[in-house]
């Protein structure tokens, strides 16, 4: 598992996709402190590993990465949240999305 917070290659981040879904990797983003958790079987252990960093749950997000073609996919159980409005796991805030979608703009070169 990896924290991203500073700027790093997309071609780092194909590597580590490569270890274990070949080319799709999870992640899990916090959209207030803008860093990126990637590498793990499943959304759940990137989501503990940020809330041990001091990440707050409602601002955790989950989605797959698929570095070749950098297409991001909102998709996670982490992402069922009632108390929040989002009762899929797909993620139907387009402005969550959008604030994704930047933040891997920003740190994704």
């Amino acid at each position: 598992m990896k924290i991203i917070k500073e700027k790093v290659k997309n071609t780092e981040i194909k590597e580590l996709a490569s270890g274990l879904f070949g080319e799709m990797i999870k992640f899990v983003v916090d959209i207030q402190k803008e860093t990126i958790a990637f590498d793990a079987e499943m959304h759940a252990d990137l989501e503990q590993l940020l809330l041990e960093k001091g990440s707050k749950q409602e601002n955790l997000w989950g989605g797959n990465y698929f570095p070749k073609d950098k297409k991001i996919e909102f998709t996670s159980l982490i992402n069922i949240r009632p108390r929040q409005n989002n009762k899929s796991m797909e993620i139907k805030d387009i402005k969550i999305k959008e604030k994704i979608e930047n933040i891997f703009e920003k740190l994704i070169i």
